[in-house]
């Protein structure tokens, strides 16, 4: 029986995957921060052991030798300059530290989640050939992605066997906080506008798989794109406005609208403290276009991109609504 090592088990892809680890006969070791919730990995079949990723020696104990595969999902997601300096612990330190105990122990293949967000910003569609851009400490979570995968890298030189993946927007089952906030927003009429942006959507079950086969096919050292269905947020918002039984949006907010009002909120951030509603960083990122190309990941991995945004969101809609946390339409 293979057995895999998963940080980021408490969230919804480390859950998606934990789950098609144990449906293929692999025993998971899930590792979490003391103050997390639980339950759901334990209810998939996960062992679980409490570690930090900021805490090396904690991560020493947590790590069994040998283990066949080290899959490294957890990431501080945050968008706000207020959280800056405890995302590059988590995300750049953290992966360096996770990275260099895995190389101690011989595990046998870490997987890195890394970000789309790394490439930064582009005006064509990304590919792994497109040079990583996010160069901005301003825009500090694509700034902290491109800098973990430069510390796996490191450890990578010293003898890590170690790939490399990139997924876009993830939707899919077991999200409570991702692009399941756009459901509650719009099931409750919050929704302040749409933006002019786009991205590419993919299904978190098929990022999940995509892990697993690159523990099996990928080549070390090698980024893969992960990429799905290009849509606009007006048509992404719209098909969950249509999921929820609600009014469809028909047009999108100008980009210099959202931009002044996230400067605006920002300026009253550092004298009240909070995060606001919208800051610059995400104001960045949802007035773009951000679509990418898995044609690598097809290729080498058998990446299954072919799963359809109705689909994926219906997904989501559904399980938030087993869960009582969404209300039938």
């Amino acid at each position: 029986m293979k057995h895999a090592f998963v940080t980021g088990g408490t969230g919804f892809l480390g859950a998606n995957l934990i789950e098609q680890l144990r449906a293929d006969g692999w025993r998971v070791t899930a590792m979490h921060r003391p103050d997390s919730d639980t339950r759901l990995p334990r209810q998939l079949g996960a062992e679980l052991v409490q570690a930090t990723l900021t805490d090396e020696e904690s991560l020493r104990v947590a790590v069994p030798e040998n283990v066949d595969a080290l899959f490294h999902l957890a990431a501080n997601t945050n968008m706000w300059r207020g959280g800056n300096a405890r995302q590059w612990r988590d995300n750049v330190e953290g992966t360096a530290n996770i990275a260099r105990v895995a190389r101690e122990k011989n595990v046998g293949r870490m997987i890195l989640t890394s970000s789309i967000s790394a490439y930064g910003y582009h005006s064509e569609t990304i590919t792994e050939e497109s040079p990583q851009l996010a160069d901005d400490p301003r825009h500090h979570y694509l700034y902290s992605k491109k800098h973990a995968e430069l510390a796996l890298r490191g450890e990578i030189e010293r003898g890590l066997d170690a790939v490399i993946l990139n997924p876009c927007g993830i939707v899919g089952k077991y999200d409570r906080g991702n692009w399941a906030q756009t459901f509650f927003m719009i099931q409750r009429g919050q929704l302040p506008g749409v933006p002019p942006g786009s991205g590419s959507f993919c299904h978190a079950g098929s990022v999940a798989r995509a892990h697993i086969d690159a523990y099996l096919r990928g080549r070390c050292g090698e980024n893969y794109i992960l990429a799905g269905v290009d849509a606009s947020f007006l048509e992404f918002f719209g098909k969950i406005a249509e999921l929820l039984g609600k009014p469809v949006p028909k047009r999108t907010t100008p980009a210099f609208v959202i931009r002044a009002l996230a400067r605006l909120y920002d300026v009253v951030s550092r004298f009240s403290g909070r995060e606001p509603v919208i800051t610059p960083e995400k104001a960045a990122l949802i007035t773009r276009r951000v679509t990418a190309s898995g044609a690598k990941a097809e290729r080498e991995l058998g990446y299954r991109p072919d799963v359809d945004l109705e689909t994926m969101l219906r997904e989501c809609r559904d399980w938030l609504m087993a869960q009582g946390l969404l209300e039938k339409p």
